[in-house]
């Protein structure tokens, strides 16, 4: 499970649309607007005329928290008062913790008066023992320092809802509100499973006129659902983090991802790393990195990624060039060799070796690159047809005159891994 993080603006329509399947009287009507640099704020103000009807709160919405805390939340603003704030924002380069980033999307919804002491907090996550629902009667902007207050409510795995009996666990001292605190909870909790959540944030939550609306709000998606939740997610987007534009190749693969039912994925982490990775499968990825790391060559890491479902010919055959044309772009300034390290698990359906001829069509296109650049290359593949595959590779070496180590399922899948940095590299 890989989660993604999704913007309030999204999270928050999911819960208007949604959350009332599960919740009766939860009326929350989703009134917000996100504002990105093509938007056209006269436009804004006529689709949505409650904008210079009521006071507003805007604020960025692009995956990072304590937005009060940096200065970029404004409240109880007239519409005026929020467009000049966006027009004075947008675009400048802002620094967030460690990190600096321009403010390309603002969220803008109604103000909710209300008093701090009524702020209330609840939270639900994944792991792998089940799913952890947290609430507290100290919500907002104090809860880390006030997690003493928070109460933690365990729910396996395979633990149906209705067996759920949040109304006994949470404090005493809500009073009236308890009762409805727990139904409201309870079905929240029915939607984030539902829809495949992996993390839900509401901090804080209030209740206004005997309604319980969503002040704050951070969540991510277990991006293993979309298949399913395609109709529920409706083209729903991951946003890039805070700070972090794609590259000219990340965006590349990014596009043939988007067209291809297979999965293909490339974080560009060091540019100028000696070790560079092509990996079969989202979690084999993470064994590859974590292995390369652990035996110390995290600086030396230079991509990370996958290509899974059974990728065509010609989507591996972008993939792997594209990797190939970063990797041979300049020599390691030591004169060490370079590796690349192609493997993988075991696959179920994926025949390894109509992929491994899109990867034998880049490395014939590259010969010459790699050759000068000091390439090695090691593969480990096992699964459908996986013979014919590591036969290919190894008369490509010969061919080629790159070196190249080819290894089947016999051999440990992240072996590959200290054979290439224990020779060397």
């Amino acid at each position: 499970m890989a989660q993604r993080g999704i913007r309030e603006y999204d999270a928050k329509k999911m819960l208007a649309e949604r959350l009332p399947d599960y919740v009766d009287d939860f009326d929350y009507d989703g009134q917000i607007v996100l504002v990105t640099p093509e938007t056209d704020l006269e436009v804004v103000a006529v689709e949505n005329p409650w904008v210079k009807k009521k006071r507003l709160v805007v604020k960025p919405d692009q995956l990072f928290g304590k937005r009060g805390a940096h200065g970029l939340i404004l409240l109880d603003a007239t519409w005026d008062e929020a467009r000049e704030y966006i027009e004075e924002k947008m675009g400048k380069e802002t620094l967030v913790g460690a990190v600096v980033g321009p403010l390309t999307h603002f969220l803008i919804e109604p103000f909710v008066p209300h008093d701090r002491d009524e702020e209330l907090y609840v939270a639900i996550k994944s792991d792998y023992e089940g799913d952890v629902i947290y609430f507290s009667p100290e919500g907002g902007v104090d809860i880390e320092a006030n997690w003493d207050q928070v109460t933690e409510i365990a729910v396996p795995v395979l633990t149906r809802i209705e067996e759920l009996d949040l109304k006994s666990q949470l404090p005493a001292n809500l009073g009236e509100r308890r009762k409805p605190i727990a139904y409201f909870i309870k079905g929240l909790y029915q939607l984030y499973r539902d829809l495949g959540f992996a993390y839900l944030e509401i901090n804080p939550f209030v209740f206004s006129d005997g309604k319980i609306l969503p002040l704050d709000l951070v969540a991510r998606l277990d991006d293993a659902e979309a298949f399913w939740q395609r109709r529920s997610w409706k083209g729903l987007e991951f946003p890039e983090p805070f700070g972090r534009a794609l590259t000219e190749e990340e965006a590349h693969i990014k596009e043939i991802d988007s067209r291809t039912g297979a999965s293909l994925k490339l974080t560009i982490l060091n540019p100028k790393g000696r070790v560079w990775t092509m990996v079969a499968g989202g979690g084999a990825s993470v064994i590859y990195a974590d292995t390369i790391c652990d035996l110390g060559f995290a600086g030396e890491l230079a991509n990370y990624g996958e290509y899974s479902g059974d990728p065509s010919t010609e989507d591996t055959y972008e993939y792997t060039k594209t990797i190939l044309d970063l990797m041979t772009r300049e020599k390691d300034p030591t004169g060490r060799p370079k590796c690349l390290l192609i493997g993988g698990g075991i696959a179920n359906f994926t025949d390894v070796a109509k992929t491994f001829k899109g990867v034998v069509m880049a490395l014939e296109d590259y010969r010459e690159r790699l050759r000068e650049t000091g390439v090695e290359i090691y593969v480990r593949r096992g699964g459908p047809n996986y013979e014919e595959g590591l036969r290919i590779m190894r008369k490509l070496g010969e061919r080629l005159g790159v070196t190249i180590h080819v290894y089947g399922p016999e051999t440990h899948m992240t072996r590959i891994v200290s054979m290439a940095l224990g020779e060397g590299v």
